[in-house]
């Protein structure tokens, strides 16, 4: 299996993304460390590794919140004595309004959580990771990367354009340690963020019509789903990637190309 004797830190495992790429990781042979809000999603991603015959612990915590995340990254080496791989995929929509209208509490909660959140996830996982090197994969977005027109997504914009340049940063800065780290940029993907998104009654005040005759979604004519960016998770967490870092890989069906 690709990622037999690997442990794995994955945030925002309880579900989406996270929940996908995580039981992936698992199936190859990775020990996993699942950290989210909510305990009960947790409890049942892990049931369904230790079911399939694989280990996992789980820790709660908010990523936002130094302590809390840097207490799960010390899980893993308390565990199991080594960190492979961190996947660094929690983060939420926020609230969408106008810049004019946007409050700054919402503003920083965004930005707090996408941003800061992966910040202190790579920061508190770097020490067990400098011991024999692994693999950071953080969750970008087409975002703020190559699509600006999605209204009132400003601060959720700013936080995935502020990813992948932290991503490029880290890379160079922690490849001495043979540390890689890349970054995936969804585009349209089949999960439940939309329960985190507060979308304004303001933002059709500036919104621009834009139509697509043929659609928007050009190979699948549909979202993509969770297990594919999971699969593209598992490529850049094993050795099959060693030679990639510094690198955002779209996996979005080329629906940034056309929107973009």
């Amino acid at each position: 299996m690709r990622l037999h004797n690997k442990v794995a830190l994955v945030t925002g495992a309880g579900s989406g993304i996270g929940r996908a790429a995580a039981l992936r990781m698992a199936e190859e042979g990775a020990k996993v460390v699942l950290v989210d809000l909510h305990q009960e999603e947790l409890d049942d991603v892990k049931r369904r590794i230790e079911r399939a015959g694989g280990e996992a612990i789980t820790a709660q915590a908010d990523i936002s919140k130094e302590e809390e995340i840097g207490s799960a990254c010390r899980a893993a080496n308390e565990q199991w004595g080594k960190l492979d791989i961190v996947f660094a995929n929690a983060g939420i929509n926020g609230t969408l309004s106008p810049i004019e209208t946007m409050e700054l509490e919402d503003w920083n909660q965004t930005l707090n959580i996408n941003l800061t959140g992966t910040f202190l996830t790579v920061k508190h996982a770097v020490p067990a990771l400098k011991k024999q090197g692994g693999s950071i994969i953080i969750t970008s977005s087409i975002n703020g990367n190559r699509v600006f027109s999605n209204f009132g997504m400003s601060a959720y914009s700013t936080s995935k354009a502020g990813q992948t340049a932290f991503m490029q940063m880290a890379a160079l800065e922690l490849a001495q340690f043979k540390i890689r780290v890349n970054a995936v940029c969804p585009g349209a993907i089949e999960t439940n963020i939309g329960e985190n998104t507060n979308r304004k009654d303001e933002v059709d005040e500036i919104a621009i019509p834009v139509e697509f005759p043929e659609g928007d979604q050009p190979l699948r004519d549909a979202p993509g789903k969770a297990s594919q960016v999971a699969n593209l998770v598992l490529f850049l967490a094993s050795d099959e990637s060693d030679h990639v870092t510094g690198t955002a890989v779209y996996v979005d069906g080329a629906e940034s190309l056309i929107r973009g």
